[in-house]
């Protein structure tokens, strides 16, 4: 975006056109939306994530939500210094020219897209009700968990308004609310129990607990687009505390008690630990495939709007159907190359949720706000921040990596 040529545009637009009344998304539904991007796939890890780490790492998860939720505020005030910014990107070309939206671009719609990637993966769950199960689509008969949960999510990723996926987002929101109350139900009522576990602190698996508390507060590439879509954009640091808040409240409650439950047994996604034939299994995991129905069009959302708007017929309704259907057919393809759940997960919390959630908020702040860089407090909490994603970044994508490698 030409900041200069857009501002001329818009003014002369202003002369030449009567005022309009205020379109938007309502700051309920904006809640929603913002629920459902950080609710996401990385509650069902949670526990395998605190059992890595031990109980201590638990305050870490604490830690990076604070982190998050004020690296988001960052973002907002990014937001403010040019009314014409409503991207991730554009906030990156504000702060550093062409080359700063290129950055931003390949950081943010890499790890949206390996988002959707994890997304599909959940159709691991499937193999909990019905194992080894074949369907058929337009008479061909298909194999695969990931191609069925691919054919579930695509209709709603024809939905381009924000305020319709607003409703589906509602139904993720409730999904994990509903997640969460089933495995309390199997440790209290099915008998599976909840049992001390003495491990306070895992040095060893501290960069794959944390790589994953990265992870499930990475919403930071949607933020921009959600807040530009509200009628009132000054209500969104409201929405951003009571979406952290929620959230925060939510995956704690999901980690001990998962911890709890399974101890150092625990798999990649919870889930998978549940004993098959109880009824609040099967619940739990139908809710687990909600997860991708409703998350996976609003996470790719951002991906799809940029590819429709440098495309020649971006008002073609048939070729924005087309082009997000090729999106999901590509990131099937990925879901059945790597099926390292946990693994991959780990990765992108540790190397591009760090980035595109703790340094580049930061970076473009500072740039774009002089007073920010006088000696202060302000200039210490972000300095702080981005050490820590530093650190994050660097330990973190080593450990999963080297994983990732050890199980291809």
């Amino acid at each position: 975006m030409d900041f200069t040529k857009a501002e001329k545009l818009e003014s002369q637009n202003e002369v030449q056109q009567p005022q309009q009344p205020t379109k938007g998304t309502s700051f309920f539904r904006t809640c929603f939306n913002g629920l459902n991007a950080l609710s996401g796939v990385g509650i069902l890890s949670l526990p395998y994530a605190l059992a890595q780490g031990g109980w201590l790492s638990l305050f870490l998860l604490f830690l990076v939500a604070v982190l998050c939720w004020y690296t988001g505020l960052l973002l907002r005030r990014c937001m403010d210094t040019h009314p014409l910014i409503k991207t991730y990107p554009d906030i990156g070309e504000r702060a550093f020219g062409y080359k700063g939206r290129a950055v931003v671009s390949v950081f943010m719609y890499v790890k949206l897209y390996l988002v959707a990637v994890e997304f599909l993966i959940l159709g691991d769950n499937l193999d909990k009700l019905f194992p080894n199960t074949a369907f058929k689509v337009a008479g061909m008969k298909i194999r695969g968990k990931v191609m069925l949960t691919s054919l579930i999510v695509l209709p709603t990723t024809w939905l381009k308004s924000l305020a319709l996926l607003a409703y589906v987002s509602a139904g993720g929101v409730l999904a994990s609310f509903i997640l969460v109350i089933c495995i309390f139900w199997v440790g209290a009522v099915d008998k599976v129990g909840f049992h001390e576990n003495d491990l306070d602190l895992n040095w060893r698996g501290m960069p794959i607990a944390i790589s994953m508390f990265a992870f499930c507060y990475c919403g930071h590439a949607v933020f921009p687009t959600l807040c530009s879509s509200m009628k009132d954009r000054s209500k969104f640091s409201k929405v951003l505390l009571v979406c952290f808040i929620t959230s925060t409240i939510n995956y704690g409650s999901m980690a001990v008690m998962g911890y709890l439950m399974f101890g150092e047994h625990l798999k990649s996604q919870v889930t998978l630990n549940l004993p098959i034939k109880k009824m609040t299994t099967k619940i739990a995991i139908y809710t687990t495939l909600i997860n991708p129905l409703t998350k996976y069009a609003i996470i790719t959302t951002p991906i799809t709007t940029a590819i429709e708007e440098t495309s020649l017929f971006c008002n073609s309704r048939s070729l924005s159907i087309l082009i997000r259907t090729a999106l999901v057919s590509s990131t099937v393809i990925v879901a059945l190359t790597i099926p390292f759940f946990g693994y991959v997960m780990a990765f992108i919390g540790s190397f591009l949720s760090v980035t595109a959630s703790m340094l580049l908020p930061c970076l473009c702040y500072l740039k774009l706000n002089k007073a920010a860089r006088k000696m202060g407090l302000e200039l210490i909490i972000i300095v702080a921040i981005l050490v820590a994603g530093l650190f994050i970044g660097v330990v973190g994508t080593f450990t999963s990596i080297k994983q990732i490698v050890k199980h291809l």
